[in-house]
């Protein structure tokens, strides 16, 4: 019995509604935990470690892109009997959080502050707010933490309500936010086990900074920028002459530690293991030889500051140099100047760059050059490129600062060596991908920097005692009870202390920084798992069996989550990753917020339906950009024109009265059966596709079949459907809801809505619960008579074309016709004559040898009198 009568006109408007409510209300997605916990085979559970989607702002449709994707894969292994784990983060916490809660209350967080219990924000996201730090109201931390998860948890519920209505089959039951209270939980609880294994520490080094949100940021948030320099040729004294370098950072002078020259450069050999004096400042600074100075760049000797670039920072640390850092957190100049300035010349010239901006201290030194004399010839205009945050707006400094970090193979060759191994077992889809891990595995410079000097973040749960003279000793830091976690150093008291003793001598300060974001992505399968807090759903899906994700990120979550895996676990976190591909704008530019380029898929999806722009996504393999043009989205446009199609035919079929059974041996012609073997062949293909996580093959494979099947198949059957009841009819019936049952299954991942409501017309169940078809499902032990459908597509494609030739209508009856083609064809049309002469209303149908198959002759027959009357 159907479940849903068919309707006289099937739409699309008001799917997306009508099914994610039954869905929602029926639990059809949910996880059955008992049922997987009880299997003894691993392979019945499908795990998927679903990228959890930052929430600040509004998800675009390049989201809606590679989500779509992951659907898919959940769909069919549900489909394939599997049980799918297929939980959902929301990524609250990091720079995107806080900057949006900046620019939508109208605050800033000043943690000098105390907390406000009644504080109301200036205002929610009206015209009058501004990204000025100025113009921003300075709130306790706290107080701005509230804010910050208030305005997450009002995203969240527009980014589910988006994917709910996209039709993903998400567990909603499922849910962690990378702030809530288990992430913390666990964030901090594999913090401390890292500390405890020796692999999380803490040291004073270099540290590439953000002088705008003033915060470290790690090797893998960088990203180049090309910006416009200026190479300034500068002279430094030697006691054989002046010695020439060029330089982008003059304003860096202060703080050169040494000149270095390539070893082998027979320039500058004579002068290793000499000194030169820097002009203006009067320093004397060692002449020394370094396997990266570059012959050919500039004058072939560089001078090495504390600190211009990260080369600068390689330098200082195997040539055992001073430290003369001269940039503070803001980006400014610092007061007090180098000990190394000891004249009073050069601590004048100091006096004129302190509390200057780069920019400004840049201009000085040159003018200060100029005057010394020690400026040489014209500047020299340059394009170069600039490491920036990946978020920031200003090119990165680098400053010594105490951090913490994570031990991630830079300098441990074993755990480097591991680390690669761990990404060639995995099954990258495309395979192409797998390079990019192992070159960023390769060239990993230093450890994971972890820490952050942010507000809305895990707190890194480490408390520091005070000496009598209440200074924090860093090297012996206190670290809480796992029973007390979560902790916020910042106000919560050390163990063992009051909260009184806070910043007293004898007492303890607490920690401030908080944990850089990849911290707790990097858990995602623990967090989903439910690891350290339910063994037995995190051993049922842990190691995870996909990991989905962009390609951008390869080098920061997938690595890293690789890397938490490795250091926990011993193993990957995974067996497959699956890499999406860009969405580009028409000029084949990335989509990009700060590009201001991107389209949000809220008014795509109401206009077109979801079906629509699912099937756009499908139609893009893994790893494979795709252009969107919400002006002209073409794609879209065909998905809808089939959803539509899939219900039009799904009624059509539906109009034969169904026969008692539907075996497969009530199929007894030879064009009903030959449809049956083509669409098992498109059943092998689309899963195999499938199988090797090519959606956009199975679906091309499925679609190019279901056009042929409604253009061919059902205009050359439906006469034998119609007429009265016999074998022949009775074939052609069964054939037609065999092919209906088994087409919709394989458009159930791409386009579930459509599909399901054609499915509740026929059937009680859901089709997203069915069993994926089977070839053995669609064909029997028949002779092969494939090619019969094949050949009478071609002949029945020459009636139509003579039809239009003779601008006639295709309902014009044939006085005859005359067929020629190769025996194998004319053995193929005389096992479905009877069709071809039905729907092409041919009297008489002659099949003659010939070289191709063609229509040779046809004749037309007079049109009645009546007929021409009308």
């Amino acid at each position: 019995m159907s479940a849903n009568p068919v309707p006289d006109k099937p739409a699309l408007e008001g799917l997306e509604a009508k099914w994610g409510g039954r869905w929602q209300s029926d639990g059809a997605y949910l996880f059955d935990r008992a049922t997987a916990l009880a299997e003894t085979d691993r392979t019945c559970i499908y795990s998927i470690d679903t990228p959890p989607p930052t929430a600040s702002g509004s998800l675009h449709i390049g989201h809606v892109f590679s989500y779509t994707h992951t659907d898919i894969v959940a769909r069919y292994h549900r489909m394939r009997g599997q049980h799918v784990f297929y939980p959902m983060g929301w990524d609250d916490n990091g720079l995107p959080t806080e900057r949006r809660v900046q620019n939508y209350y109208g605050v800033r967080c000043d943690p000098s502050l105390p907390y406000d219990p009644g504080f109301t924000p200036p205002f929610e996201g009206g015209d009058t707010k501004s990204s000025k730090a100025a113009d921003q109201q300075p709130v306790s931390r706290r107080n701005f933490i509230e804010l910050c998860e208030r305005l997450t948890v009002e995203d969240e519920k527009q980014f589910e309500a988006l994917w709910r209505s996209l039709g993903l089959s998400v567990d909603w039951s499922q849910t962690y936010r990378t702030i809530g209270t288990e992430a913390l939980h666990t964030s901090q609880l594999a913090f401390l086990r890292n500390i405890e294994r020796g692999e999380a520490y803490q040291a004073m080094a270099p540290t590439l900074w953000d002088v705008t949100f003033r915060t470290a940021v790690a090797q893998a948030e960088l990203e180049d920028r090309e910006q416009p320099g200026t190479y300034q040729r500068i002279s430094f004294h030697g006691a054989d002459g002046p010695v020439f370098i060029e330089t982008t950072r003059p304003e860096l002078l202060p703080a050169c530690v040494a000149l270095v020259a390539h070893p082998d450069d027979e320039r500058y050999q004579p002068l290793f293991g000499s000194t030169v004096t820097t002009p203006v400042f009067g320093v004397e600074v060692p002449v020394l030889a370094h396997h990266l100075a570059q012959p050919d760049k500039g004058t072939g000797i560089a001078m090495i500051c504390t600190f211009g670039d990260i080369t600068d920072v390689v330098w200082w640390r195997e040539l055992d140099l001073p430290n003369r850092a001269i940039v503070g957190f803001d980006g400014r100049i610092v007061s007090e100047a180098p000990d190394a300035i000891t004249s009073d010349a050069g601590k004048a010239a100091y006096g004129e760059l302190a509390g200057k901006t780069i920019f400004s201290a840049k201009q000085a030194v040159v003018e200060l050059l100029k005057a010394s004399g020690d400026l040489i010839g014209d500047p020299r205009q340059i394009t170069h490129p600039v490491k920036f945050f990946e978020k920031g707006d200003k090119p990165l400094e680098i400053v010594s600062t105490r951090q913490w970090y994570v031990k991630n193979g830079a300098r441990d060759e074993e755990l480097r060596a591991r680390l690669i191994e761990l990404g060639q077992g995995l099954d990258w889809h495309p395979d192409f991908m797998r390079v990019r891990y192992e070159n960023w595995v390769g060239g990993l410079s230093g450890d994971w920097l972890i820490s952050r000097q942010r507000f809305f973040g895990v707190p890194i749960p480490i408390w520091y005692p005070l000496d009598a003279d209440g200074n924090p000793v860093f090297d012996q830091p206190i670290l809480p009870s796992v029973d007390t976690l979560p902790v916020d150093p910042s106000s919560d008291a050390a163990p063992g202390f009051e909260e009184s003793q806070r910043n007293q001598p004898g007492g303890f300060i607490g920690e401030h920084d908080v944990m850089d974001t990849w911290m707790t992505s990097s858990l995602t399968p623990q967090l989903a798992g439910g690891w350290m807090r339910d063994d037995e759903l995190f051993k049922t899906v842990f190691p995870f069996d996909l990991r989905p994700q962009a390609q951008d990120i390869i080098r920061t979550w997938l690595f890293s989550t690789v890397l938490r895996s490795q250091l926990e676990h011993g193993v990957a976190p995974w067996a497959h990753a699956a890499i999406s591909g860009f969405i580009v704008d028409p000029d084949r530019k990335k989509m990009s917020k700060s590009k201001g380029n991107v389209v949000t898929p809220v008014d795509i999806l109401e206009q077109h339906g979801s079906d629509a722009v699912r099937y756009w996504a499908a139609s893009s393999r893994l790893g494979t950009d795709a252009a969107f043009d919400p002006q002209n989205p073409t794609q879209i446009k065909i998905g809808r024109r089939l959803a539509i199609k899939i219900l039009n035919a799904a009624k059509f079929i539906l109009g034969f009265e169904a026969p008692a059974s539907d075996e497969l041996a009530l199929v007894t012609q030879p064009l009903d059966r030959s449809m049956l073997q083509q669409l098992a062949t498109v059943v092998t293909d689309a899963t195999d596709a499938l199988d090797g996580y090519d959606h956009a093959r199975a679906l091309e494979q499925t679609e190019t079949f279901f056009w042929a099947f409604c253009d061919d198949y059902l205009e050359l059957v439906k006469e034998r459907a119609y007429s009265a009841a016999g074998p022949e009819q009775v074939s052609a019936v069964v054939a037609l809801r065999i092919a209906l049952s088994t087409l919709l299954r394989l458009f159930a991942p791409v386009v579930p809505f459509a599909t399901e409501e054609a499915w509740s017309w026929f059937n009680a169940g859901s089709v997203h619960l069915t069993a994926w078809p089977a070839a053995s499902e669609v064909t029997g032990e028949w002779d092969d008579d494939s090619a019969v459908l094949s050949f009478t597509s071609q002949a029945l494609t020459g009636i139509r074309r003579a039809k239009t030739d003779a601008k006639a209508s295709q309902k014009t009856l044939v006085a005859s016709a005359v067929i020629t083609g190769p025996d194998e064809a004319l053995a193929a049309l005389r096992l479905a004559a009877d069709d071809l002469k039905a729907v092409g209303r041919i009297a008489d149908l002659r099949l003659e040898s010939g070289d191709v198959l063609v229509v040779a002759d046809i004749l037309l027959a007079p049109i009645p009198p009546t007929e021409e009357a009308r």
